[in-house]
């Protein structure tokens, strides 16, 4: 009985792609297909995964466009997901001409091939990501009891911000302050359980967990604000500085999502610059329980974000698993 004999392969050039579907997800999909609850655990797995070593995340290069905005390339890859490379833009102007300052499209490639597998929207997810990775850190690392949050930013991440707390606390009261009053105002008025305030002080001293998220290139707060007990986190982003005091982050326990925190910018933080990495614990090292977290009701814990690609990652397949799953999405030719 004769061998069966291979069949002859094309040469490269006898190949093309031709037509090819591939999903699209638009901001309102995404939003639709995207589980807060589902983001947190999928974050905090996602953090275990950057501690063991099993996501793939070169740093990202910029773009600087003098007096426009900057942009910003993020890729990432973990066995069991599709590749994901983001691209966001932060162009402040946009507020002006009523568009977000912060646009981005998320493109999802299959690891088997690398032909592209979506093509979705990057701006809801950039805000939610962000803003879950900072909530996150407030489950892992507040008091089990804490009652006062104080959100300060009425931006982007101060919706979010506000929006995800509840899920992880069950807080009596959300403070909510903005540099313009009535963003305060507005802001607060979607939350039963938020009131806009003057005086960020008193919100402060008042506060189990406290929020910085807005792009002061300066501290928002004063470190003796900040009673013991607290939890405070900051996802603004202003180098060469920002907005988290550096007393805050020099003399209480620092928490970070990778080590790269403390690089110089765009991959790392203004706040931690000339810190040595021994002073950060790694959120996966919590997760994992190779690194403890809060240890006692008094002391102050910091979380300090960056914006880490496997964030985009995790959020992304989560949409596109989920959109899969329930035909969703639309359908271009590629």
């Amino acid at each position: 009985m004769s061998a069966v004999e291979p069949q002859p392969v094309k040469a490269a050039f006898e190949i093309k792609k031709g037509s090819w579907q591939v999903m699209t997800l638009s901001e309102t999909e995404v939003e639709k297909y995207l589980d807060p609850q589902e983001l947190f655990d999928g974050l905090e797995d996602g953090f275990r995964g950057l501690e063991l070593g099993e996501v793939q995340s070169p740093h990202r290069p910029q773009l600087s466009i003098p007096g426009k905005g900057y942009s910003l390339a993020m890729a990432a890859w973990r066995p069991g997901m599709q590749m994901t490379v983001k691209i966001v833009n932060i162009f402040d102007g946009n507020l002006d001409v009523d568009l977000p300052n912060h646009l981005a499209l998320i493109n999802l490639f299959d690891p088997n091939t690398g032909a592209p597998s979506c093509v979705m929207d990057g701006t809801y997810i950039t805000g939610v990501r962000t803003a879950a990775a900072s909530v996150l850190s407030a489950r892992m690392l507040s008091r089990s009891g804490s009652q006062i949050a104080t959100v300060i930013g009425a931006g982007v991440q101060g919706r979010e911000h506000l929006r995800l707390l509840p899920l992880i606390r069950d807080f009596e009261r959300i403070n909510v302050y903005s540099l313009r009053f009535e963003d305060a105002q507005k802001l607060a008025a979607q939350s039963e359980i938020a009131c806009a305030i003057t005086d960020v002080e008193a919100a402060v001293r008042e506060s189990d967990v406290v929020c910085l998220a807005t792009h002061s290139p300066t501290p928002v707060i004063q470190a003796d604000w900040v009673k013991n007990g607290t939890h405070v986190s900051s996802v603004g982003y202003s180098p060469p500085n920002g907005e988290l005091p550096g007393d805050l982050a020099r003399k209480h326990r620092l928490f970070v999502e990778t080590l790269d925190a403390f690089q110089p910018a765009p991959v790392g933080c203004g706040e931690l610059a000339g810190l040595d990495t021994s002073t950060g614990t790694t959120l996966g090292a919590v997760a994992l329980g190779r690194k403890a977290g809060r240890l006692n009701d008094v002391e102050i814990t910091v979380y300090k974000a960056m914006g880490v690609a496997m964030e985009d990652m995790v959020a992304a397949n989560l949409a596109y698993q989920r959109a899969k799953r329930e035909g969703g999405g639309g359908v271009m030719a590629w």
